[in-house]
């Protein structure tokens, strides 16, 4: 009996396993690109001591309120640095995007 079941396990074909390797096209789902930032336009006003007495006239007549935001030049040139480098930052960040559409999208399509 011993015998039979060490040796049963031989006495049956084995087959043989055949393995294959080819390359596979992976679907790589892209993302949609985000939509157009859409800027409102701002009026800016520059007062003088000059001008001071008109421009009230028409800010009270047109908003019935008079309100002061205040910048300085530096901080107004800081502002503007600021901007740039957000623009330079969403330049940069949709150039990686391009680049990764362009590298995953199959020629065909």
């Amino acid at each position: 009996m011993i015998l039979m079941m060490a040796c049963s396990c031989s006495l049956l074909p084995t087959k043989q396993i055949e393995v294959t390797a080819k390359p596979m096209d992976r679907t790589i789902v892209q993302p949609v690109m985000p939509r157009e930032i859409d800027l409102k336009e701002v009026r800016w006003l520059t007062i003088t001591p000059e001008n001071y007495e008109e421009q009230f006239a028409i800010i009270e007549d047109q908003e019935g309120e008079l309100v002061f935001l205040a910048m300085t030049v530096p901080d107004y040139e800081t502002m503007a640095y600021n901007m740039q480098e957000i623009k330079r930052y969403i330049t940069e960040l949709k150039d990686v995007v391009v680049y990764y559409r362009k590298v995953t999208l199959n020629e065909e399509e």
